[in-house]
């Protein structure tokens, strides 16, 4: 189901008012300064205006999509799970990958509903997609956060092309053998 902007920001500020977030007088003023404004991203907006908490909104977010909200800030995210996409990807669609359990992928999307999401992160990996919610603006600083510390951490020789791409074929090996359970932690203490 496709969320138009105008319809998810009135729906949300319904939530945010009905948990006492906001008033009803700010609601209407809310949604009539983000029709204003340059913002593409409901959250991205109340966020970055100061209007709303991170927490509630987190919570609103759950709430509308029906789904567990999860806050990405403290979250170790697997080196091999999310160096399985490139940066670019997860950046550009407000997603990170969370967890892998036998053959399903959680992945942590700030818009779930996207219909077109499962089936571009399955054009990385196959197995199937599970979604949990969270506020776009954090999963965008963990994404960089996450990519910008895996550079800065590795010494100059440890981490090679051909490194990069014997991991890729390991965990490719292992998203797609149904037999396997998702543990590598003794293969990351070998290398």
């Amino acid at each position: 189901m496709v969320h138009h902007k105008e319809t998810f920001a009135q729906e949300l500020c319904d939530i945010l008012v009905k948990h006492g977030v906001i008033k009803e007088q700010e609601s209407d003023a809310m949604h009539r300064a983000f029709k204003e404004s340059e913002k593409e991203q409901f959250d991205d907006f109340l966020l970055e205006e100061g209007l709303v908490e991170e927490e509630p909104l987190l919570k609103a977010l759950g709430e509308y999509f029906q789904i567990e909200a999860i806050d990405v800030r403290g979250i170790f995210f697997d080196h091999l799970l999310v160096r399985n996409f490139p940066k670019e990807f997860l950046v550009e669609n407000r997603v990170i990958p969370w967890q892998l359990d036998a053959n399903m992928l959680i992945v942590i999307a700030s818009n779930p509903a996207d219909p077109e999401l499962a089936t571009k992160i399955n054009s990385y990996v196959s197995p199937d997609i599970q979604f949990r919610v969270g506020i776009g603006l954090t999963i965008i600083d963990a994404i960089r956060e996450y990519y910008d510390a895996s550079v800065t951490e590795m010494e100059d020789d440890q981490y090679t092309d051909e490194a990069e791409h014997t991991e890729k074929e390991a965990f490719h090996d292992l998203i797609h053998d149904e037999e396997n359970t998702f543990v590598y932690e003794d293969e990351e203490e070998e290398d």
